[in-house]
């Protein structure tokens, strides 16, 4: 309870008892923690103006079903192994729980409440009727054969199976689960079901009724809000210097993204290390290197212009930063390298990669930052419109997709500058108002409903 203790002095009254009930429920959950957190002390303002919602708190705060499950598997060799299966249903007062299925050795409870709290706020920012869920595995599919990786997602939707459906649950991909990986959980559970339903899942293979650019949308997404940003101050990425890190679709498509807008990729990063390229990172032929399950030290033997660098490409001179691999990859260190080489914005492509003492630094300093659970909404976004595609029978072009998220993103934007404004007296606060404004249309559905 000592880090209860410590943390309360700053802690608004009003919600002060519900910080107290989580960290008793949960005193070793320190991802969630801090999430939980931050979130309490921004909302804190909105129950002065909405004391009605005071008592949602503490049940937005508690998820409404947490399951875990064993996932076992046989290998190549034959030999049978188990892992653990998570699926965290956080609220669904605005719809059935969407979010993604991670596959990490890193996922426990822990890490699927956080993200699966991040995603009830994120969800309500889109403005569409979803609620909020996450799930996954820890396992690493990196080290597993194609056969091995097929059978353990079997395995793992015949559990999922029973709690996942288009009306109750839809799950899509995360970090290490793509659309192949999402094509054989749905094959799974369509084979346990007995019928067709393309709207249990979302970020399926176009042919299974994925939506035209899904694996584009969180990427893409990110700088549509990035470039809102921007504009704010009276800036934008026509020869800005850009530093990504991550080598997934999301870092990928983002890097792609800021090339169409005039930026300059000028370094990026994996688990393996960074590169720095001042003329700018060639995106496809780094997209065939990852590929090919190389790494950015592959592609920076490949590159004359190209230096291997430390472990964060944080540390390099850049305009603008996007971090979009994993969470706490800015601690302090790299969030004062960032303001010392002048970065306009900070905006999270990934899920609370930027450290809470490394907000502090940027904030202090007048950086621009852009919550994940705001900046990262596009790709659920988009599985938002997969799920109306699959209901709908329809398919839509990649044009009218892109319209679409566009406006979604800019309309997220808005929400967030506003309610920072609203209710912390700044429109540039925008880790304040995307709690502020997800909490207010996540409350407003849960006093309609009663006491659920």
């Amino acid at each position: 309870m000592a880090h209860g203790q410590d943390a309360e002095p700053d802690m608004p009254e009003a919600v002060r008892h519900v910080w107290r009930d989580v960290l008793r429920r949960d005193p070793h959950q320190e991802l969630f923690h801090a999430d939980v957190r931050g979130a309490l002390r921004s909302i804190a303002p909105v129950l002065v103006e909405h004391p009605e919602y005071t008592d949602v708190v503490g049940r937005l705060c508690e998820p409404e079903r947490v399951i875990v499950f064993r996932v076992p598997w046989t290998d190549d060799h034959g030999r049978v192994r188990v892992n653990r299966g998570f699926r965290v249903q956080f609220n669904s007062a605005l719809g059935p729980y969407k979010g993604g299925l991670r596959f990490a050795p890193t996922v426990d409870l822990d890490v699927v409440k956080f993200l699966g709290f991040e995603q009830v706020f994120k969800n309500a920012l889109t403005g569409q009727d979803i609620g909020g869920g996450k799930g996954g595995a820890d396992v690493d599919p990196k080290e597993l054969s194609t056969g091995e990786l097929m059978r353990f997602c079997q395995s793992f939707a015949t559990e999922l199976a029973q709690h996942v459906g288009a009306t109750i649950d839809v799950p899509a991909g995360d970090m290490g689960v793509g659309p192949r990986e999402i094509g054989w959980i749905y094959g799974q559970y369509q084979r346990l079901v007995g019928h067709h339903e393309p709207g249990a899942f979302t970020g399926k293979p176009a042919v299974l009724g994925g939506s035209a650019l899904r694996p584009e949308a969180t990427g893409f997404g990110a700088v549509y809000f990035t470039q809102r940003m921007l504009a704010e101050q009276g800036k934008d990425l026509d020869g800005a210097r850009v530093v990504v890190s991550g080598s997934g679709n999301v870092a990928l498509f983002a890097m792609e993204k800021v090339i169409a807008a005039g930026g300059t990729v000028v370094g990026c990063s994996d688990s393996r290390g960074s590169v720095s390229e001042p003329d700018g990172v060639d995106v496809d032929l780094l997209r065939e290197i990852k590929g090919q399950r190389g790494s950015v030290a592959d592609y920076a033997e490949k590159r004359s212009g190209a230096t291997s660098g430390s472990d964060s490409a944080f540390l390099l001179e850049c305009d603008v930063a996007l971090p979009c691999a994993t969470q706490n990859e800015i601690g302090t260190d790299e969030a004062r390298a960032l303001v010392d080489h002048g970065c306009w914005v900070v905006a999270e492509g990934a899920n609370g990669p930027v450290r809470p003492e490394a907000r502090e630094v940027l904030r202090a300093a007048g950086v621009g930052f852009g919550p994940g659970k705001a900046v990262n909404s596009g790709g659920v976004a988009v599985s938002a419109l997969e799920m109306q595609q699959n209901a709908g029978r329809e398919r839509w072009t990649a044009e009218d997709v892109d319209t679409r998220l566009q406006q979604i993103m800019s309309d997220a934007y808005d929400r967030v500058r506003d309610a920072g404004e609203r209710y912390h007296g700044d429109p540039a606060d925008l880790e304040n108002g995307a709690n502020a404004a997800g909490f207010l249309r996540v409350a407003e559905a849960m006093t309609s409903l009663g006491v659920v």
